[in-house]
């Protein structure tokens, strides 16, 4: 009932396999995450994809720092994975990354979230705000991997 979805779509001018190995080596990721966010990894290198992985970090929202730990629910390289919260700010946050080669070698990453916020149903008043941040994390991502990416 409280459950929410958020979609994103960016097509990558660089083969399937190159896109999908920049998203398995999980120190990108805060390559790809705003700066404002002070996103810090905890779990210590190298750490192996795979399903069952486990990986914990730190973010910061409005300077207050938090505690995320997901976990890698499936690993289908270099068609899908999809990771989720166990611990963090969302009652619940399932991601799931796929990429889709397209005849002319790029690749076609989707993003597709199911998240639920803290504290049902008080938790919805943050909605707004919250969807807007989700939003912008999302896009300055899509920015930066098209810049990496040579778009």
């Amino acid at each position: 009932m409280f459950e929410h979805i958020f979609e994103a779509e960016t097509t990558v001018p660089a083969p399937r396999d190159d896109v999908f190995a920049f998203f398995a080596d999980a120190a990108n990721l805060g390559r790809i995450t705003p700066p404002s966010m002070g996103f810090h990894i905890l779990t210590p290198p190298p750490i192996v994809m795979r399903e069952g992985a486990l990986i914990d970090y730190t973010i910061r929202l409005h300077g207050i720092p938090m505690r995320w730990r997901t976990r890698i629910a499936r690993w289908n390289p270099p068609h899908e994975f999809v990771d989720e919260q166990l611990k963090g700010p969302y009652r619940t946050w399932v991601h799931r990354h796929t990429f889709t080669e397209t005849p002319d070698g790029q690749t076609i990453l989707r993003d597709h979230v199911r998240y639920a916020l803290p504290l049902p149903p008080f938790g919805q008043i943050a909605l707004p705000w919250v969807r807007a941040q989700i939003k912008g994390i999302f896009a300055y991502r899509q920015k930066v991997i098209s810049e990496m990416f040579g778009r």
